[in-house]
């Protein structure tokens, strides 16, 4: 027997049945019409976003990191809870437009900008978190080209890194960000160009469960940030902290204190360096609101006993949920938090391997989980599901096609 993940609060029984949003999830299946589904909840989304807003203080913003999950009924739930957005691609900026969220609180960050996704942010007034000399320097063509003046920041690569992070996004060589050292020379270059200077972007690292590390992190960056702003001799108008906050998947894994980390974040904005005095600071964040908000969901379609043991084989798998696979950065496979939507009340009664429908051996749910009994046409629910699953996952892969998503 292998235990699973902790279950996230806020979910609860109806009818001895998993209920999500107030809703047994038979009922939100059928409004669906079919499985695979991913159901995501309004009240955990805004909820996530209360709890930040009771701990972090008022200084610092919070932004939404589009890429952990773009469901658009999804960011526009978070469009008036949140001040701003983090996208990756002129598709996530497509999105926001189709939302009508003003450019002004949008930030485009990531690696290999295409010049056509550069154009697009000029032309929207985004702002662009440059990550490389080469492409702030194709920016500012372009911009002249357009006859429209750029929104610019910098995307810093650190010389630390957010320790004990899932993914380290900063630290010694990275495609991410420009070294810091050559940060405030392009920086100058960027002011004297006339381009709208907007700050810096500084991001560690993702899926942090320390508060220590976290805390280590941001003063870092902090200090980092006020020392290039000095270097610069201009003023920093914005600073990104990035996020790093990580949610419990797997056995173990225990969720962050917040107030701990907001207490700390309050002393450091009570004495900011001079230089950081007049600057908007805000944190990026993705999973952190969204990982815990989402299920997917999937049905039971073939009960089988090989050399003894049992196989619940659903019409789910690593198509839609490629992370619950272990397929998605993990070293050694864990189960992420599972259980028998149907049968939700009911206690464990066999050990079983939960399997996905694709012809692979890498299409696993749940390795021998201790469940409720459950049989063909049974539902079963995987946790966690409402960050990096849907988007992040191959849903092409072997033809089975796209998982329906739904918010309620």
């Amino acid at each position: 027997m292998k235990p699973v993940g902790a279950i996230p609060k806020g979910y609860d029984a109806i009818d001895g049945e998993l209920a999500i949003g107030g809703r047994k999830a038979s009922d939100l299946v059928a409004e669906a019409g079919r499985t695979p589904s991913f159901v995501y909840s309004r009240d955990l989304l805004s909820g996530r976003i209360a709890h930040l807003r009771n701990h972090i203080p008022d200084r610092i913003g919070i932004n939404y990191a589009i890429k952990a999950n773009p469901l658009a009924e999804v960011v526009e739930h978070l469009e008036p809870l949140v001040d701003g957005f983090d996208i990756a691609s002129a598709g996530e900026l497509r999105l926001t437009q189709s939302l009508g969220i003003d450019p002004a609180r949008v930030s485009f960050a990531g690696p290999g900008k295409r010049d056509e996704e550069l154009e697009a942010a000029i032309a929207a007034g985004a702002t662009l978190n440059c990550e490389s000399e080469g492409e702030a320097n194709r920016t500012l063509a372009i911009g002249q080209r357009l006859g429209k003046t750029p929104r610019m920041a910098l995307r810093v690569n650190p010389d630390f890194e957010l320790k004990g992070s899932g993914m380290k996004m900063g630290g010694g060589a990275k495609p991410f960000g420009i070294d810091a050292e050559h940060v405030p020379a392009l920086a100058r270059q960027i002011v004297e160009e006339g381009a709208e200077w907007r700050g810096l972007h500084i991001f560690t690292g993702s899926q942090a469960l320390s508060e220590e590390a976290i805390i280590d992190a941001q003063t870092n960056v902090l200090k980092l940030a006020a020392q290039i702003s000095d270097d610069i001799g201009e003023r920093l108008t914005k600073l990104n902290m990035g996020g790093g906050f990580g949610i419990p998947y797997f056995p173990g894994d225990e969720p962050l204190e917040l107030k701990v980390i907001g207490e700390a974040l309050a002393e450091q904005v009570a004495d900011l360096p001079d230089a950081l005095k007049d600057t908007e600071l805000c944190l990026e964040l993705g999973r952190y609101i969204a990982g815990e908000a989402g299920v997917y969901l999937c049905r039971v379609v073939d009960r089988k006993v090989s050399h003894g043991v049992t196989y619940l084989v659903t019409d789910g798998g690593l198509h839609h949920q490629l992370a619950a696979s272990g397929n998605f950065g993990t070293v050694v496979r864990r189960n992420y938090p599972v259980a028998i939507a149907s049968h939700f009340s009911a206690e464990p009664a066999e050990v079983v391997n939960i399997v996905g429908c694709l012809c692979t051996p890498l299409d696993r749910l749940a390795d021998k989980a201790h469940v409720p009994a459950a049989d063909v046409g049974d539902l079963v629910a995987v946790f966690c599901a409402g960050a990096y699953g849907a988007s992040a996952s191959p849903a092409a892969f072997l033809g089975h096609g796209p998982a329906a998503e739904m918010l309620v």
